[in-house]
């Protein structure tokens, strides 16, 4: 039998992978940036069948986000386990800045976090050395470059996990490994031999990203960097390779001895976008000399490694298993059909299925469950507000959230469609929506257009000059009609086949007599510069068009298809 890891191991939105082994499990944590419930948490046995099994962020103990651009809120997680406590350390952008949730189950449930006042940069990481001492580390301005300026570098500290405090002033250790090195970031420690080895993410999150690599046999030590800096990136293989902005890893040890490194990476759509955003990938690491070597041989993330042989048995029970369907990284909610892979969602529990995530921590209760549908209610919120600048002074501003329950597109060729029955009133709307980062979305919606029910196609960009967390940040929101067509009944099947960047769109008051619509350029809501930070959502939303209204629109089912 031919056994195979394939990349990416957990495909779609789910970037900034952070990886522990546990006995003979494996349990991985992603970013979710604005989206709520937060943190995805899954969990392997082989490494190649992942399941979801939970959201380490819920209302629940105390998570709150903020939609706006798509790209903040929570980033850059670091999950750890040491004497039977998993401790996940992690920013939030939307709130009040790093925190620590601690959990005796990676299921859950969380913690409430632990604020960290004293712990100040982003991706702040957990070490925990041999002894069981804890140390935190992060990012900042922090390394002296000798001329009177302060240039970004790492900082380590001994940390108090009990009071969740530092137990030391933070110690500069390393600059980066290029000469002003851009965005020297995701700092990650391990204790291997007689060293400690330091991992880095550098050259900022897209085209030129990469990981970097140092070692100290003084913890506190300024470190040395790797001779082979960069030890894993694709940025060398040009704008047209289908794998692009490889860095931020996490290195796990097997029970064989053998090391493995899960770290980010994009795949292009057509050759040129981005839409599934950073994407999980895994590599095997070997040591050589006392330095760690990426992919060995290829030096480059593959498609498909050779599953190590201490993970066949897990793998061989996996493929036994029907709840577990593998890279497509789905939870035990949905209906599986290995044939198609088609994901149903038809609201027969109470609960939201963990892969149905909302923009935003709801502020209010606009949606429910009831008669095996999803109702969602026309608050006064638009799925296409107008951007706001992030800001970083952890404020909250009430109000920032859309009556949209969404889910990850994880292949470049997908159909997704719900059946809805609505009757919207005056500036009200419902419906399908695909949408990007920096208000670049497609919504397929009931309307009224002129006092006549339609059914229409709008897209929507934004012009702006620079990212929402650069001061003076200004933008503009365009919102244009591709189609517009009567429907006079309540119910719809609403329906949208991605194909790339080839986008089309289908109606029909029921599946059985669907028919074309309109059709749609993928890359108006994938252009360059939204960047990759964050992939693309497929959802059901409503909206009051900036009035509250008690109305609702009730979707019996969500289907969701990768081809």
């Amino acid at each position: 039998m031919s056994r195979k890891i394939r990349n990416p191991i957990i495909p779609g939105y789910y970037p900034d992978p952070s990886m522990i082994r546990v006995g003979d499990d494996f349990y991985l944590v992603n970013s979710s940036f604005e989206l709520s419930p937060a943190l995805p948490v899954f969990h392997s046995r082989d490494l190649v069948h992942w399941e979801q099994i939970c959201n380490a962020m819920t209302e629940e103990n105390g998570f709150y986000v903020e939609k706006n651009c798509g790209v903040g809120g929570v980033m850059a997680p670091t999950l750890r386990y040491y004497d039977g406590v998993y401790y996940i350390i992690n920013c939030n952008f939307g709130d009040r800045g790093n925190f620590i949730i601690t959990a005796a189950n990676p299921a859950g449930p969380w913690s409430k976090p632990h604020y960290l006042t004293d712990v100040p940069g982003i991706d702040a990481s957990m070490f925990i050395d041999d002894d069981g001492q804890f140390y935190v580390m992060g990012t900042g301005d922090v390394w002296d470059n000798g001329a009177g300026q302060m240039e970004r570098g790492i900082w380590l500290a001994k940390y108090d996990i009990k009071n969740f405090r530092m137990a030391s002033e933070p110690v500069t250790i390393w600059n980066s490994a290029l000469r002003v090195g851009s965005s020297p970031e995701a700092p990650h420690i391990y204790h291997v031999g007689d060293y400690y080895h330091l991992i880095i993410a550098e050259g900022g999150t897209e085209h030129y990203h990469a990981v970097m690599s140092a070692r100290s046999k003084d913890l506190f030590g300024f470190y040395e960097g790797n001779p082979a800096n960069p030890v894993l990136t694709h940025r060398h293989m040009g704008f047209s390779c289908p794998v692009t902005n490889v860095g931020h890893a996490d290195l796990v040890e097997l029970k064989d001895g053998s090391w493995w490194a899960v770290m980010l990476a994009s795949r292009l759509i057509d050759g040129k976008c981005k839409n599934l955003g950073r994407e999980t990938f895994a590599c095997p690491v070997v040591w050589e000399r006392d330095w760690p070597l990426f992919t060995p041989e290829s030096g480059r993330v593959l498609e498909e490694y050779d599953l190590p042989e201490c993970l066949a048995s897990a793998y061989d029970e996996a493929m036994t298993r029907e709840d577990i369907a593998g890279p497509a990284a789905v939870s035990d909610a949905e209906e599986v059909t290995e044939v198609s892979q088609v994901y149903i969602d038809d609201f027969d529990s109470d609960e939201l299925p963990l892969h149905l995530v909302f923009w935003g921590t709801p502020g209010e209760k606009f949606w429910r469950i009831e008669d095996s549908a999803l109702r969602l209610r026309c608050i006064k919120q638009k799925l296409d507000e107008e951007l706001q600048p992030m800001g970083f002074d952890f404020v909250r501003k009430p109000g920032r959230y859309a009556a949209f329950v969404s889910r990850r597109q994880c292949q470049p060729n997908v159909t997704f469609s719900a059946a809805m029955k609505f009757t919207p009133l005056e500036a009200e709307s419902a419906g399908v929506a695909i949408v990007q980062a920096m208000n670049h979305q497609i919504h397929f919606e009931r309307a009224v257009s002129e006092g006549q029910q339609v059914l229409r196609l709008v897209v929507v960009s934004a012009d702006y000059a620079q990212p929402p967390y650069f001061p003076g940040f200004t933008s503009e929101t365009h919102r244009r009609v591709l189609c517009e067509k009567p429907w006079e009944s309540d119910e719809a099947v609403l329906g949208m086949e991605l194909n790339g960047e080839d986008f089309q769109f289908f109606a029909g008051e029921d599946e059985d007599h669907m028919e074309f619509f309109a059709k749609a350029d993928g890359t108006e809501i994938n252009p360059e510069k939204v960047g990759c930070m964050v992939g693309t959502m497929l959802g059901v939303y409503a909206t009051g068009g900036g009035e509250d209204s008690q109305n609702e629109a009730a979707f019996d089912w969500i289907r969701y298809e990768e081809s």
